[in-house]
């Protein structure tokens, strides 16, 4: 470990009372058996509830899938390794030499891991209120600069403007199956763009339903690996 873990604790606004939570959040397995991994797991729920409670408090006209992209903006890999760069994170972590020379204190996937470690190391230090009052001070920015001006956009709408403002071929969506009677028909459409190689498969009552379906889906899908 490259710097003491109580002065990132202090640069944190935290304290443990079982300063071993904090050490374990800081972990990765490369480096011991006794890593970071199931703090990671139990973080990565909380924070979920934390942000999705915050947004339903702070957006009550928006609708669940405004609420979800809202959300899937503030909670993806590239987002929070930001938030661990912003705190220096990665010169606190511990890691095996293989990730110390490959460069593991900078990877995403690392530093985004370790972030949701020490949530999930408060809760079982504190209890959820501490881990709430945190989280909501580590995202206060971020949640600050949300508006709805924009995420009131259909998925369809805001997947064919991303693609437009990077110059790239517009999203296809293809219509894959059409099952069941006229009045209750079940529509499959596959969504596929140039970012991705993955498509996105979206089902609705409709076909315009499906095809927003899998927009939305594709959006998610953006937002989690977006570096």
């Amino acid at each position: 470990m490259i710097k003491k873990p109580d002065v990132l604790c202090k640069k944190l606004g935290l304290t443990f009372n079982d300063p071993q939570f904090f050490i374990m959040a800081l972990t990765h397995r490369s480096a011991s058996s006794n890593n970071n991994e199931r703090l990671e797991f139990l973080g990565d729920s909380i924070l979920g509830f934390v942000i999705a409670q915050k947004l339903y408090d702070l957006f009550p006209e928006a609708s669940e899938g405004v609420l979800s992209r809202l959300r899937a903006s503030l909670v993806n890999q590239g987002s929070l390794a930001d938030l661990a760069r912003k705190h220096h994170l990665g010169e606190y972590l511990l890691l095996g030499s293989g990730e110390l020379k490959s460069g593991g204190f900078r990877r995403d996937s690392i530093l985004s891991d370790a972030l949701e470690a020490i949530m999930g190391a408060l809760f079982k230090d504190q209890g959820i209120d501490a881990c709430q009052q945190w989280i909501e001070r580590l995202f206060a920015d971020n949640l600050a600069k949300l508006t709805l001006d924009n995420w009131q956009k259909d998925p369809k709408t805001q997947l064919q403007e991303l693609m437009q403002a990077k110059k790239l071929e517009l999203p296809e969506y293809t219509l894959i199956t059409m099952t069941g009677l006229a009045h209750e028909q079940q529509f499959k459409v596959k969504c596929t763009i140039p970012l991705v190689e993955d498509a996105c498969v979206g089902t609705g009552i409709s076909r315009k339903r499906a095809e927003q379906s899998a927009a939305e889906l594709m959006l998610q899908l953006l937002n989690k690996d977006r570096k």
